[in-house]
C-alpha cells in the first residue's frame, strides 16, 4: 500500500495540534503571514514601443519626490523619494537598530517611524524626518515627543493583526524599555486593541482636532488601519480628518503575536489598495490626502506597481530589518542554536543573533549602527532605481504618472483584486 499524506492534516498542522495539546498554549511568533496569497508578483508592467515612447534612463529624469500632508498641515513633509521606514518599536527592536534605520532614511531624504513605545534620542537624533506612533497603549506617550515630531500617526490597526493589539515579551523588557513604558521590567506586555478615549469615527475626529491644537496644527497627522474593511475604513479617516492615510496588508510583520491572528485576519494589501484609491476617489480627496501603503513590500517593482495603483508612497519594514543584516547566512550556528535558520524569522524572544530584534547589550552590540544605517540607505537607493527604470519603460518622467493602465495581471484573483486586467485581454474579473 502506498502511503498518502492528508492534505487537510499535513505534517505541519498535526504537528501543531500536537503541540497545542501537550502545552494549552497557543503558538505566538514575530515577523507576517508565511501563507501564500496574491501579491505584486502577479502583476505585470506594459512596457513602451510603439503605442507609448519609453524615456531613456540616462539622459532623462524620472522624479521619485512626493509630499505628504498638505491637507492640513502647515509644515507638510517632503520626501525625496516614495519609499518611507514603517513604525518598529525600540522595545521590538534594539537602540542600536532604531538609530541605523534613522540614518538610512535620512541619507536618502525619506522618514522613519517611532513605533510603540515612544521616541528615543537615538532615532531622533539620527531622523532627518521622523513620524512620531500615537497607539492604543498610550506606552510611551508625553507631549514632549508631540512637538519633536514631523508627524503623528494615529495607528488604529496594523497588517499582522488589524482588530488586536501587540505583544513584548518580559525578556525584550529591560529597565529602559520599562522605564519608557511605565511597566515593571521583565513581564510580558500585551497592547491594546483600541484606543481608551474613543468608540468610534466620530470621537476620532476629537483626538485628531486635539492633536494639531497641541501642536499648532503644524506636523501631518496619518491615520493607520490594518487592511480589512478598507472602502470604509478610509473614508473615515478622511471624515475625521486624517492629511494621510495608511493601509497596512496582512503580509506587514509584528514584534510578536498570535499565529492564529498573523494568518488568519485581514486581506492583502492588493485587494485592499484598490479599495482605499477608490474611497478617496469617490470623496474627491485622492491625491489630496495621501494614501500610504505597507505590507510586504520588497523590490522597486512592488513600489512602482503599487503607485501605478493608486498610492502616494510605500512603507517598508520587514525588508529594513533583512537589509539591516537580520537572518544573514553568517549566524547560521546562531539560529541553528534556536532551533531556527536564516530566512525563517521563528525567533522573538529577544536573542536575535543579529543584534536587531533584541534587547540583550551583548547581542545589540553586534550591529553597528553606522554600519546599518549604509546598508539601508543602499537598499533604500536600489528600490527607487529600480522603480525609476519601470516607470521609464512605461513613458513616465515621475513615479506618480503610473496608472493602472500600465499593469495587467498574471492570475484572475489579481485581475479581480487589483482590478487590473488579465493578461491579454480586457477583462477585469468582477465588472
Amino acid at each position: 500500500m502506498t502511503l498518502r499524506e492528508s492534505a487537510t492534516f499535513d505534517r505541519p498542522t498535526i504537528a501543531a495540534i500536537q503541540r497545542a495539546a501537550e502545552t494549552g498554549v497557543y503558538d505566538i511568533r514575530g515577523w507576517g503571514a508565511k501563507r501564500s496569497v496574491p501579491h505584486f508578483d502577479d502583476l505585470l508592467f506594459l512596457g513602451a514601443s510603439l503605442s507609448r515612447y519609453p524615456l531613456e534612463g540616462y539622459r532623462e529624469r524620472c522624479g521619485t519626490d512626493v509630499v505628504l500632508g498638505g491637507r492640513h498641515a502647515t509644515a507638510p513633509l517632503h520626501l525625496d523619494i516614495p519609499v518611507t521606514i514603517a513604525g518598529m518599536s525600540f522595545g521590538s527592536l534594539s537602540a542600536q537598530a532604531k538609530e541605523a534605520l534613522g540614518r538610512g532614511a535620512s541619507e536618502m531624504g525619506t522618514s522613519t517611524t517611532t513605533g510603540d513605545g515612544g521616541m528615543t534620542p537615538e532615532e531622533r537624533g539620527q531622523s532627518r524626518t521622523l513620524v512620531y506612533q500615537y497607539l492604543p497603549s498610550r506606552y510611551g506617550m508625553n507631549r514632549d515627543h508631540l512637538h519633536a515630531a514631523d508627524a503623528i500617526e494615529v495607528v488604529l490597526g496594523q497588517g499582522a493583526k488589524p482588530g488586536g493589539g501587540g505583544m513584548l515579551l518580559g525578556q525584550k523588557i529591560g529597565d529602559r524599555v520599562a522605564a519608557m513604558r511605565t511597566l515593571p521590567a521583565g513581564i510580558d506586555q500585551r497592547s491594546a486593541c483600541r484606543h481608551p478615549d474613543w468608540t468610534g469615527p466620530d470621537d476620532l475626529a476629537i483626538k485628531i482636532l486635539e492633536l494639531r491644537e497641541i501642536t499648532d496644527w503644524r506636523p501631518p497627522v496619518y491615520v493607520k488601519i490594518g487592511a480589512t474593511r478598507a472602502y470604509y475604513d478610509v473614508k473615515l479617516a478622511v471624515a475625521a480628518g486624517a492629511d494621510v492615510v495608511v493601509v497596512d496588508g496582512m503580509q506587514g510583520g509584528t514584534a510578536a503575536t498570535q499565529e492564529v491572528f498573523i494568518e488568519h485576519v485581514g486581506i492583502p494589501i492588493l485587494a485592499a489598495l484598490p479599495q482605499a484609491v477608490q474611497a478617496l476617489r469617490e470623496l474627491g480627496v485622492h491625491r489630496t490626502v495621501q494614501l500610504v501603503v505597507s505590507g510586504g513590500i520588497r523590490t522597486g517593482a512592488d513600489v512602482a506597481k503599487a503607485m501605478a495603483m493608486g498610492a502616494d508612497a510605500v512603507a517598508i519594514g520587514t525588508a529594513a530589518l533583512i537589509a539591516l543584516g537580520d537572518n544573514a547566512p553568517r549566524y547560521a550556528a546562531d539560529y541553528a542554536a534556536l532551533g531556527s535558520a536564516a530566512g525563517f524569522y521563528d525567533f522573538q524572544d529577544g536573542r536575535d543573533p543579529a543584534g536587531i530584534t533584541t534587547q540583550d547589550p551583548e547581542l545589540a552590540a553586534r550591529l553597528d549602527p553606522v554600519e546599518g544605517g549604509r546598508r539601508v540607505a543602499n537598499y533604500l537607493r536600489v528600490l527607487t532605481q529600480e522603480a525609476q527604470t519601470l516607470a521609464r519603460a512605461c513613458g513616465k518622467a515621475h513615479l506618480r504618472n503610473l496608472e493602472p493602465e500600465d499593469l495587467v495581471a498574471l492570475t484572475v484573483e489579481a485581475a479581480a483584486m487589483a482590478r487590473v486586467p488579465l493578461a491579454g485581454t480586457t477583462w477585469i474579473p468582477g465588472t
